[in-house]
């Protein structure tokens, strides 16, 4: 006699949808490679046929969320994909609200200032006001940041629920990009702590030598971190007075996003 359990999963196969499971199969592989891959390279790493790959590919090219370059035969994302990101962040009209106040942060420090939140298991980076040095950083909206190491994961991490940051905690791998990155459990509670008494967090060339970057938490009216602002730039350009200056620019323009979400500054962080 059957179980319950088994009855169950018998149910749930009825209800799969193989191609679909593969299309978005399909979007992933290609959401962490900017280039693009080729027809065989989509269907040897994800191992579906030919024909099947070709399908679901030239669907996703007629919907709009692949571009198919004709020179390279490669299929990359679209910003379809990512404006649908962007409507998950309803909450208050996020980046509408951000966006102004970001282009005033860039004003104020010159160098480019960058918005992102928490994704699965890495931050995402969304938006940013570029700076007005000839030399400055520019990301491509989806870039995943890692949170060990960059100012903006600190800064989130640093005030999230202890539930919820002991699930990230668990998912970290602690990348070693250089002698400075944070590589421990123990060293890096011991950075969150800091966080927390500073206000704003910094990569100190913890995962590119040279650059410097600065960032503070955006908090929602629950209280919660619900993304982050920062600056990057090189460490000859942010010196320690730059620094000082620029980290209280980034909190207070957090401070400023945060209570136009409902954040109230007497809340418990």
């Amino acid at each position: 006699m059957e179980n319950k359990g088994e009855n169950m999963e018998k149910q749930d196969e009825n209800y799969k949808v193989p191609n679909l499971e593969k299309g978005i199969a399909v979007l992933e592989y290609l959401s962490i490679d900017s280039v693009g891959k080729n027809l065989q390279d989509i269907k040897r790493e994800l191992d579906i046929s030919q024909t099947t790959a070709y399908r679901i590919l030239n669907t996703l090219v007629r919907l709009g969320y692949l571009i198919y370059n004709e020179s390279t035969k490669c299929y990359k994302l679209s910003r379809k994909l990512l404006s649908l990101g962007y409507r998950s962040l309803h909450e208050h009209n996020l980046l509408e609200i951000v966006l102004p106040h970001l282009r005033n942060l860039r004003d104020q420090v010159k160098e480019t200032a960058c918005f992102g939140v928490l994704g699965d298991k890495k931050g995402i980076f969304i938006e940013q006001a570029q700076g007005y040095h000839t030399f400055r950083f520019i990301l491509s909206p989806g870039k995943p940041f890692e949170l060990h190491c960059s100012a903006p994961g600190k800064a989130i991490m640093a005030y999230l629920p202890e539930s919820v940051r002991d699930y990230y905690l668990s998912q970290m791998e602690f990348v070693r990009y250089n002698a400075r990155t944070i590589v421990t459990l123990e060293a890096y509670l011991k950075e969150l702590e800091k966080v927390r008494k500073l206000g704003y967090a910094m990569d100190n060339e913890e995962e590119l030598s040279g650059v410097v970057c600065i960032g503070a938490p955006i908090f929602n009216y629950t209280g919660s971190p619900c993304g982050a602002i920062w600056i990057s730039g090189p460490k000859d350009r942010l010196t320690k007075e730059v620094v000082r200056f620029s980290a209280e620019c980034i909190k207070e323009t957090a401070q400023v996003i945060s209570q136009e979400l409902g954040y109230c500054l007497n809340q418990e962080k």
